[in-house]
């Protein structure tokens, strides 16, 4: 099967005759009417080879979706400690991947980070944080702070604390904070290798937490242990997250290059400094998520780190960073890609588009800094969306400055439009009343002595729309594009990709 998704060079596009009318056609049309249509289409396929795959697409796509029950909220540890202790190492241990940036350097991990984990069957969040540090200036003060926040918002703390340098000052001093607190703590000793390492965490009772559990992240040694402890000391259900409704927020993520006002922006919508945000490139380096209250509803937002690079092309901490931003944007629904309208657009920000788009995500363009400009940038910026964003022309775009917050609540509807879109399902009927109209006002070009003709259409999925056509031969890209504008203008797919699978069969031979 081929597929193509709208955007991309438009200089084969075909050129149709202006046909006005065909929405309100459509949006007219008899509902039984176009029932018989598509039924006697189907029919028709049926004097066509046909295979258990092509059969199994005409029946794949339901309609409506299930009811999800209220999900209780999973225990949330806080795991804190000293910087380069082995607390991202220990939270990749745990989830059994690599998840969380590592590099052995210092200072890595710097906003306060939420993974979702499991053990003995039971779900917990685990949330990393950056090192304290007891010279707290600077950007470190703000580390600190995210990991105090952290820990005010879990319901238990894992203490990480490396055995081979043993109790220091700033040890000291995170656990009078914790005790100020008041939530239970479990502490950790890592880099225990051996025998030695045992006794080396003896020392750790000085601390007057009670018992170090002994674990080496790097390898692994005493996690299954120190798990089982951690699943004792935490409720059945968080007491201080909140139960996810029905179907749960929608997954934005806020992409985009770096020190371009993602981090601004999420603080500016949760209310609350969530992220550190400071004038140095690559602040961010962990996607960081947050549930933020608009519009009247829930909305799970992540602040990515700022793609500088191809990920082939970065390295060390910028090239898991690349990758975790690939992956949050996977798992989201929507992205928010944040550009500086102040500024001419980069090679980076049209290839994070197209990186949005070939994820099948559902967009929106955020132009931030808008207060920043003035007519004349404001005219070679119209004239650099027209030439470099004309493949994305159906994303809705929004002026924002996420320092003052204005415009900002402009977002909410432009994404709820935008994922309107990503869901919409066409029903099979309406499909091909549509393709029928069309292709009867602009057949597909004589090619070769041949004209290629489609006989049904049928969305496969959704989120995004994705449609099949079964044709008698190849369709132009040309005409294929055509068709994706002419689906736009009719069903109004805004803010999502569709994408569009052909599947050429012939006629069955007669016996």
């Amino acid at each position: 099967m081929t597929d193509i998704q709208d955007g991309g060079a438009a200089d084969d596009d075909f050129t149709p005759a202006p046909d006005d009318d065909l929405v309100d056609r459509i949006a007219q049309m008899d509902e039984a009417e176009a029932e018989q249509r598509a039924a006697s289409l189907r029919s028709g396929l049926e004097a066509y080879d046909l295979e258990d795959e092509d059969r199994a697409l005409l029946d794949a796509f339901e309609t409506g979706d299930g009811v999800a029950a209220t999900i209780p909220p999973a225990p949330v540890l806080a795991i804190v400690g000293r910087p380069n202790v082995g607390k991202s190492t220990l939270v990749n241990r745990i989830l059994g991947r690599r998840e969380a940036v590592v590099e052995d350097v210092p200072g890595v991990t710097r906003d306060r980070v939420r993974y979702s984990a499991e053990w003995g069957g039971r779900p917990l969040t685990l949330v990393d944080t950056g090192g304290w540090d007891i010279d707290m200036r600077g950007m470190s003060s703000r580390i600190a702070g995210q990991a105090e926040i952290a820990v005010d918002q879990a319901d238990a703390v894992l203490l990480v604390v490396d055995v081979t340098t043993g109790v220091t000052s700033t040890d000291e001093h995170v656990v009078r904070m914790l005790r100020r607190a008041g939530k239970p703590v479990i502490l950790t000793a890592n880099k225990v290798d051996d025998e030695r390492g045992e006794i080396q965490a003896a020392e750790l009772w000085a601390l007057g937490l009670g018992e170090p559990h002994t674990v080496s992240a790097m390898h692994g040694r005493g996690v299954a242990d120190l798990l089982d402890v951690v699943m004792e000391t935490l409720p059945r259900h968080s007491e201080v997250d909140a139960a996810e409704e029905p179907g749960g927020p929608r997954r934005i993520a806020l992409v985009g290059r770096p020190n371009v006002g993602k981090s601004s922006l999420l603080n500016h919508l949760a209310k609350e400094e969530r992220v550190i945000v400071d004038n140095v490139a690559g602040t961010t380096r962990d996607p960081v998520d947050q549930v933020v209250e608009l519009g009247g509803k829930p909305w799970r937002f992540v602040d990515t780190a700022g793609i500088k690079k191809r990920v082939r092309q970065a390295s060390g901490a910028e090239y898991y960073a690349s990758l975790r931003t690939q992956t949050a944007l996977e798992r989201a629904e929507l992205a928010l890609v944040l550009l500086e309208a102040n500024e001419p657009l980069s090679e980076q920000d049209i290839r994070i588009v197209r990186s949005a788009t070939e994820a099948g995500r559902a967009l929106v363009l955020a132009f931030n800094k808008w207060d920043l400009l003035d007519e004349e940038r404001r005219h070679w910026l119209e004239r650099e969306i027209e030439k470099d964003l004309a493949h994305v022309e159906w994303a809705p775009r929004v002026n924002i400055s996420a320092k003052t917050g204005r415009h900002a609540e402009k977002l909410v509807p432009a994404m709820e439009r935008a994922l309107e879109g990503w869901d919409m399902r066409i029903p099979t009927s309406r499909l091909n009343a549509f393709l029928g109209e069309l292709v009867a006002a602009n057949p597909h070009p004589v090619r070769g002595g041949k004209q290629p003709r489609i006989l049904f259409g049928t969305q496969v999925s959704h989120r995004p729309p994705h449609i099949v056509l079964f044709t008698t031969g190849f369709l132009d890209p040309g005409y294929r594009r055509f068709i994706l504008r002419r689906l736009r203008e009719t069903f109004d797919f805004t803010g999502t990709p569709i994408q569009l699978g052909m599947r050429i069969r012939e006629k069955r031979k007669r016996r």
